[in-house]
């Protein structure tokens, strides 16, 4: 029989107490870890937006009539239902379409003072390119310009006067609203829009015979309404 010192024997029992200690104390470890937790990703918005507005149309009352001094034009105001479809590129950067349509009666001013010459049609549809800021919350204001083509359709004349044509025309549109959203995908909104558009209009006049001249709408569009992000 082989015979070990005694003090191999003692060294080979500490060593052996060591390795079953270390075991021992990564066992507990191992158990105290926690166990991972799953985590779910944060849903993404989809880049597109769609806005419905009551929609106010406040034209400027200027405008003429050839070869009648002092003369001036004068346009009615209305309210229309709007619908306008949004792309985000961006968080920041949008553009918008614009889709509404709603009438105006067209009379003379200054010279012509009382003279109803008769109504038109008008269908704007206005593309912006906007800058949304995104640093204040459920307040989300913006701004925007673009491009507006503007259709005149529908025309109908008053009394004495006949074959009023109003021309299409394309202008300029600045913007300026704000979206307070109530939650991910739903908020309010309030939009304000200036359209700058100066057309030509012609009309035949029973007395006055062939009329033309400039008008100059340049209207505000103020909306407010609901927001949906898809």
């Amino acid at each position: 029989m082989i015979k070990f010192a005694p003090a191999i024997v003692a060294g080979l029992l500490a060593t052996t107490s060591i390795l079953a200690a270390g075991a021992a104390c990564a066992a507990d470890v191992t158990a105290a870890a926690p166990a991972p937790v799953a985590t779910e990703a944060a849903p993404s918005l989809s880049p597109w937006q769609i806005r419905v507005r009551a929609l106010g149309v406040i034209p400027n009352d200027s405008g003429s009539v050839n070869g009648v001094a002092g003369s001036d034009l004068k346009y009615s105001n209305s309210i229309t239902p709007e619908l306008d479809i949004s792309y985000f590129f961006t968080e920041n950067w949008a553009a918008e379409l614009i889709l509404g349509t709603t009438s105006s009666k067209i009379a003379g001013d200054g010279s012509l003072a009382g003279v109803n010459v008769g109504k038109t049609w008008i269908l704007p549809p206005t593309v912006t390119l906007q800058y949304h800021f995104t640093d204040f919350g459920a307040f989300r204001p913006y701004v925007g310009a673009g491009l507006n083509y503007t259709f005149f359709y529908n025309e109908s004349e008053k009394a004495g006067f006949r074959n009023l044509k109003v021309d299409n025309h394309v202008g300029a549109a600045l913007q300026v609203g704000f979206d307070y959203m109530l939650d991910e995908h739903w908020g309010v909104n309030f939009d304000v829009k200036k359209i700058f558009l100066k057309t030509d209009w012609s009309a035949d006049h029973q007395t006055l015979g062939p009329l033309s001249g400039k008008a100059k709408l340049d209207p505000w569009l103020i909306g407010a309404g609901v927001t949906y992000r898809f």
